[in-house]
């Protein structure tokens, strides 16, 4: 998978994927779209909890885990962090990544981007006193996750134009089996297969207003009204 660093509208990174031309994030803005549907839409539901997990399918870059902890680490939160990469980065893309310099009041930033990208795969690290992470190299096909143990899953892959097979009602079955009663999953996008195979695997789905350039995307809830009487 041959990618090429690419800066986007709002000053952030992302990678294309150049047989595709599919980007990683939106060039509308790399962290403003994270910031839109990965913590506005979905981690501030949780951000009042002392300890919030969740689960990640496609770590990617690493953006939607560093805001995570730029949120959440400077309010005394506990964060444990599960994340599932069948292609992680290399050490020259995530080394030129500039995340962490465009979240200037994230003192610790700098060291817990370098360190998440470093973290030994498959094992459990703490990556700092409040936040724990495990990096899973495997597909999505093929990860073992735990049950009804998250809060919140980050479902963060490719579009579907390009790999339909990963937006699945199996691969959201997965998704939905790991989460505890009352949570969620917040992903970008709203196509109606997309929902189609959501609703399939069980969950109720909501439609929100997406970042710029995109008009619209979905939450995906797991028992909603025990979420909302809970938050």
């Amino acid at each position: 998978m041959k990618r090429k660093i690419i800066v986007t509208s709002d000053g952030s990174h992302s990678l294309e994927v150049e047989e595709w031309g599919e980007t990683y994030h939106s060039i509308h803005g790399a962290i403003q779209e994270s910031n839109h549907v990965y913590i506005e839409q979905g981690l501030m539901k949780f951000i009042d909890q002392d300890e919030i997990k969740i689960l990640e399918f496609g770590l990617g870059t690493g953006l939607n885990a560093f805001l995570t902890m730029a949120n959440v680490v400077p309010k005394r939160k506990k964060l444990v962090y599960h994340t599932i990469e069948a292609f992680p980065l290399t050490e020259s893309e995530y080394s030129v990544l500039t995340f962490p310099s465009l979240v200037s009041d994230f003192e610790e930033g700098e060291v817990l981007f370098k360190a998440l990208h470093q973290a030994s795969w498959d094992v459990e690290v703490d990556l700092h006193p409040q936040v724990k992470v495990q990096k899973l190299h495997a597909t999505f096909e093929t990860v073992a996750v735990q049950q009804a143990e998250f809060d919140l899953v980050y479902f963060d892959v490719f579009g579907y134009q390009f790999q339909p097979h990963l937006w699945s009602e199996a691969i959201f079955k997965t998704a939905y089996d790991s989460l505890k009663e009352g949570g969620m999953l917040v992903t970008y996008a709203c196509r109606n297969p997309i929902k189609r195979n959501m609703k399939a695997a069980g969950f109720t789905i909501e439609i929100v207003a997406g970042p710029p350039g995109k008009r619209e995307m979905l939450l995906a809830y797991k028992n909603r009204k025990l979420l909302f009487e809970n938050h």
